[in-house]
């Protein structure tokens, strides 16, 4: 199978599948940064990104949204001073789908040309 990063995000319905717990089990090691969280009563991924100061936060924050665009799957994105958090799940289905895996490993390439 191909990298996560390697992959396209399909068109999400109200009738696409959400995630297994073993589907989850063999996606997460490739992205163990990111947080499983409950909100809303809907499962997400969530992780938050450091930075020296707002300007850099920003400029990740943006290239994240370019990198959600050219997908047409989009993340909530907090920016503060510092910091960056980014949580993705899939709204048609209230909860996981590959595409949310898929999407959070492309943030981690994202933040590591950052580093």
């Amino acid at each position: 199978m191909a990298q996560l990063t390697q992959q396209k995000c399909e068109a999400c319905t109200k009738d696409s599948k959400p995630v297994t717990q073993e589907q989850i089990q063999q996606l997460k090691p490739e992205i163990p940064q990111w947080d499983l969280i409950d909100s809303q009563a809907e499962a997400r991924l969530q992780r938050t990104y450091q930075f020296p100061d707002f300007k850099t936060a920003l400029d990740f924050t943006n290239k994240v949204g370019n990198a959600a665009e050219a997908e047409g799957h989009h993340p909530a994105i907090t920016t503060e001073y510092g910091k960056t958090t980014v949580t993705w799940w899939t709204h048609a289905i209230s909860g996981l789908h590959r595409n949310d895996f898929i999407m959070a490993a492309k943030t981690d390439d994202i933040a590591q040309s950052f580093s």
